[in-house]
């Protein structure tokens, strides 16, 4: 770290959905799937909330309306939801940050997950990538009464590390996740997960292709930099395809 830089990083706040496992590609394809047993197809577009709250019940609802008086909940539910978790069995962490994991942890560097997903679901995917011990903190949505674009998640978890925003960056891969790093005072650094376009996410103080980019001590010193105002903020090029998500 740079000595002009005055206040070095002692913790890094990961968001969860979609990148530290891309449970938003598990979740459309379970919704798309769910319509097909219908004979109906997913219209992606409106998809995709720009904000971290939970849109499930609304999701049955349109899909109701569009199947009509036949539509059985309690079978669409059970139905998604099973095909949900067989696609879960094969999703893991990403191989770039999960050498992003150990070297914060090599170094000494808290880490911490600020999610708008309940806990349970947390613990659960977390157990799985045998990640859960990792975390220092776990600030979840079912703990504060504001979804992201809402810095109370990023709150929670700075208050629960003891440590101050401008010593902390946060990893996100949304626009609205990006906004509430932002707002609670943090540095932020952006790997969209498929749906977002790099231009969602441009308010970042860096945007990277994935973890595999650089490593956590270059992206680390680059947010810091960008923060003080000493350079310009950095885009890698990124390959996207849809608009916006929202976790699962």
């Amino acid at each position: 770290m740079d000595p002009a830089i005055a206040r070095p990083v002692t913790a890094v706040i990961f968001d969860f959905d979609g990148l530290l496992m891309d449970t938003e590609s598990t979740m459309f394809e379970s919704w798309r799937f769910e319509w097909s047993q219908w004979g109906l197809e997913l219209d992606p577009r409106g998809f995709f909330a720009n904000h971290g709250g939970d849109l499930t019940e609304e999701r049955y609802a349109a899909l109701a309306a569009a199947v009509g008086r036949r539509y059985d909940r309690a079978l669409s539910h059970a139905r998604r939801t099973e095909y949900r978790d067989r696609l879960h069995e094969d999703l893991d962490v990403p191989a770039g940050l999960r050498r992003w994991i150990r070297e914060a942890r090599d170094t000494g560097i808290q880490l911490a997950i600020a999610s708008s997903s309940p806990r349970h679901w947390l613990d659960l995917h977390l157990g799985r990538a045998t990640l859960l011990d990792q975390f220092d903190v776990i600030a979840a949505g079912d703990e504060v009464s504001q979804p992201k674009p809402h810095p109370e998640v990023y709150h929670l978890a700075l208050s629960r590390l003891g440590t101050a925003p401008d010593q902390s960056v946060a990893v996100e891969d949304t626009p609205h996740g990006v906004l509430a790093a932002q707002a609670a005072g943090l540095a932020c650094i952006a790997i969209p997960n498929p749906f977002v376009p790099p231009a969602a996410v441009a308010l970042a103080e860096l945007v990277l292709t994935s973890a595999d980019a650089m490593p956590l001590r270059d992206a680390l010193e680059h947010c810091q930099r960008a923060r003080a105002g000493r350079r310009p903020r950095l885009h890698i090029p990124i390959r996207s395809s849809m608009i916006m998500l929202w976790r699962v």
